[in-house]
């Protein structure tokens, strides 16, 4: 199914929170698709309904890809802690009432992950993940499909996205020289790697560009 009405997307993720059960919305798609302004949208026209956990929140720190000889490729899958973002998942899934679980967030000014800065307290009904390897299906990445209720898949025209990558890499201190090259050899290596999943999405949303 496809869709590019956002009122649509927002009645379809507020028929997923429903008080009194704990729903998982997953939105997936390349770099620079527009999966957390989508996400902001909708969790705050939900208000005290959803909260936001994003993917980012498990990149593995900067020391540590370094030590792994990883840092040239970040934002790869096996940049980021799979195994421990589906651990989170699995815990939101059954909240109890042992109070808020906490999530990290990944600041980009910093280019680091935040460890416990998001609460999400158990009587949350929605839960909205968003990041590029929600559809992956390799290893430790296989187990994430199955833990969200629903996932959709963030299209846009390829231009517009790269167009978006390089300005927000200008944006938060990379001269635009290096932000070019980056994002033809790092992010849409992983653009087309992130596309394979597509078909494994509930939904496909093409939204215009302005959004």
């Amino acid at each position: 199914m496809q869709t590019s009405d956002v009122g649509e997307l927002s009645a379809r993720a507020r028929r997923l929170a429903v008080p009194g059960r704990r729903r998982i919305l997953g939105i997936a798609g390349p770099p620079g698709a527009g999966k957390s302004t989508l996400a902001e949208r909708l969790v705050d026209g939900l208000g005290r309904l959803a909260v936001l956990v994003p993917m980012d929140g498990f990149h593995l720190a900067q020391a540590e890809l370094d030590r792994l000889g990883r840092a040239g490729r970040k934002g790869a899958p096996d940049t980021f802690d799979a195994a421990g973002y589906a651990a989170l998942l699995r815990r939101l899934r059954t909240p109890g009432d042992q109070g808020p679980v906490y999530a990290p967030v990944f600041d980009r000014a910093l280019e680091e992950p935040i460890a416990g800065a998001i609460p999400v307290l158990p009587d949350t009904p929605l839960v909205v993940t968003e990041g590029n390897y929600l559809l992956h299906d390799d290893g430790p990445w296989a187990p994430v499909r199955r833990l969200l209720d629903e996932i959709w898949f963030l299209d846009l025209d390829p231009d517009v996205r790269v167009r978006r990558l390089v300005d927000r890499h200008v944006r938060f201190g990379k001269p635009r020289p290096y932000a070019e090259r980056w994002v033809a050899e790092s992010d849409e290596t992983n653009a087309r790697l992130v596309d394979r999943g597509r078909d494994r999405a509930d939904l496909v949303v093409r939204l215009r560009p302005a959004v």
